[in-house]
């Protein structure tokens, strides 16, 4: 297909609309449209949150008559099922639009190409793959979730120059600074669930939810009351949580994983918002894999704030997607806390093999996010 200019120039537009979108639109995908009549954009729109009306009914709001005969740029298959909302494809169909252009399919099984067929066969003509790797990059967690039943794991790391977590007698407040500390506040806003081990609970007592005040620039966007906190997961294999733990004072969903039951005295202490769900253990450990399936129903992205042996065992059991590692200017020495927890690999063919895929300063301190490709599920991606 050769495209236009005025096609590029457009779909690069729909993506950037769609980004507006990045916080507030889990579990759905973060979608942007522009419609576009006589050379000229008559509307525009992006999806702002689930169950609320889809980036193709708020451009086509906006272009009203003037979408008769128009071409639509829309960053995800337009979807043709009802759900909490009528079909996009047949709203498209019913204004009379000529022409739409789709950056990427929707593995939705309830889409699955059936949005562009509806197109076709209403009579307009369907052009797919305009900036498709652009587009797919939007939602990798959705599109990962759709594919394989699984979210999309992100593992958080903060090191200093010679890979340690922690002075020897565990002091690590603080490696990195401010300006990172509040990145990993947008990292937490953008994921539908935030992991960690009861080691870092017993140990730092931390609260893990998305902190309003430290979100930056980001609040000239959204509201305090737009902000959606992600489900606090808590692995506790063998039911150690206490109940004066200082999470639970926030009233955000929380999961509590274990492999035994806890007691009958600390559940009917459970606030509300606190769930209790049993997994099979591995060797004593709760099942990683089958935690990622259960999430997997609602999550399309999830973020694992952990000590090295949980972060390790997600990295070595070859089910993290990606890492995002603040590296401080900062030495430790040789007594300091690892990074990482892996298997001991003996052969280099084994390690895990990662692509930078981006690298900022943040501050004084510097964001590397990595992906582990040989991960199965980011093959062809």
């Amino acid at each position: 297909m050769n495209w236009s200019v005025l096609d590029n120039q457009m779909m690069s537009r729909a993506i950037q609309l769609a980004r507006k979108g990045f916080y507030t639109t889990r579990p759905n995908p973060s979608v942007g449209c522009v419609i576009v009549n006589d050379n000229q954009i008559v509307g525009e729109g992006y999806h702002q949150k689930a169950g609320e009306p889809h980036a193709e009914v708020h451009a086509l709001r906006m272009a009203g008559e003037l979408a008769r005969g128009a071409t639509a740029y829309v960053t995800l298959e337009p979807c043709s099922h009802y759900g909490r909302t009528p079909p996009c494809a047949l709203a498209l169909i019913n204004i009379g639009v000529k022409r739409v252009v789709v950056a990427v399919e929707d593995p939705n099984p309830q889409v699955g190409g059936r949005g562009i067929q509806m197109l076709r066969d209403a009579g307009i003509q369907v052009d797919v793959g305009l900036h498709r790797d652009e587009a797919y990059a939007l939602n990798l967690g959705f599109m990962k979730r759709m594919e394989s039943g699984l979210p999309w794991v992100t593992v958080k790391l903060a090191a200093s120059l010679d890979g340690k977590t922690a002075l020897s007698n565990g002091v690590s407040k603080w490696i990195t600074g401010p300006e990172a500390r509040r990145d990993v506040q947008r990292l937490r806003l953008r994921s539908c669930a935030l992991i960690t081990g009861i080691e870092t609970v017993l140990a730092d007592d931390p609260s893990l939810n998305v902190r309003y005040s430290e979100l930056g620039s980001l609040r000239a966007q959204l509201s305090e009351s737009q902000v959606l906190q992600p489900l606090r997961v808590v692995l506790d294999s063998r039911a150690r949580m206490p109940i004066t733990a200082a999470l639970f004072a926030i009233e955000s969903p929380i999961l509590l994983v274990s492999t035994v039951s806890y007691s009958s005295d600390f559940m009917v202490q459970l606030p509300a918002h606190v769930t209790c769900l049993q997994l099979p253990a591995i060797e004593g450990r709760i099942s990683l894999s089958a935690l990622l399936s259960y999430l997997g129903k609602s999550c399309n992205q999830v973020l694992i704030e952990a000590g090295a042996t949980l972060a390790g065992a997600f990295i070595g059991s070859g089910l993290a997607d990606e890492l995002v590692l603040y590296q401080a200017m900062k030495i430790l020495g040789g007594q300091g806390r690892n990074l990482l927890e892996l298997p001991d690999y003996q052969m280099m063919a084994d390690i895990p093999t990662l692509k930078l895929v981006d690298e900022r300063k943040v501050g004084a301190d510097t964001r590397f996010t990595l992906r582990l490709e040989s991960n199965p599920s980011l093959a062809n991606k």
